[in-house]
């Protein structure tokens, strides 16, 4: 399983609008090949900034996969209007559980 964290930052006053985007967009992620899991996170001290979750079998049904299908751009339609500035993503492995 592979983890991919998305850093999003989303323009003023577009908060309560990106996360209903987020959640209009939630069937997309969940027709994904691969993609189990999928949660928002929104930050307590900087509420403009949020982490995007999304548990995949491989890195390659993010990268290829879901990001050449045409559901990347449904995904994109619903919430790219709202961020500040392009998305960082980075992609982890567990490599310890502690409890």
């Amino acid at each position: 399983m592979v983890l991919e964290i998305a850093h999003i930052e989303v323009k003023g006053g577009m908060e309560t609008e990106f996360e209903a985007g987020v959640a209009k967009a939630t069937p997309v992620f969940r027709r994904a090949k691969g993609c189990s899991a999928l949660s928002l996170h929104r930050s307590v001290e900087q509420p403009s900034h949020y982490r995007l979750f999304v548990t995949w079998q491989t890195l390659e049904n993010h990268t290829v996969d879901f990001r050449g299908s045409a559901d990347f751009q449904e995904w994109r339609k619903h919430v790219a209007h709202c961020f500040a500035a392009p998305p960082l993503v980075e992609h982890v492995a567990r490599v310890v559980d502690g409890f």
